[in-house]
């Protein structure tokens, strides 16, 4: 079984935050940000959405960077996935 979103919403699994800074300090888990960074593991196919044609523009595998409180959190076979529109993917990192 697998997650298939629909619409213009993609499925995001978050990349880990850094565990220590530049400097080397090492960051306790209230520190650190809620990461931004994120890779695509899923993709709804377009189309129709709210009467507008949508157009995907991401694709598996692209590496992004989110608003940083966007989409639903969800959990799928122990692994932690967000749902989320492509209007909340604010770049694509290449």
């Amino acid at each position: 079984m697998n997650i298939k979103p629909l619409g213009d919403r993609v499925v995001i699994k978050m990349v880990e935050a850094e565990e220590t800074t530049k400097s080397g300090i090492i960051l306790t888990a209230s520190a650190k940000e809620k990461p931004q960074m994120a890779e695509i593991v899923a993709v709804g196919p377009g189309g129709m959405v709210d009467g507008k044609e949508v157009k995907m523009e991401l694709k598996v595998g692209d590496k992004v960077i989110t608003s940083k409180y966007a989409g639903t959190e969800i959990k799928f076979d122990d692994v932690e996935y967000t749902i989320l529109k492509q209007s909340d993917v604010l770049a694509i990192v290449e």
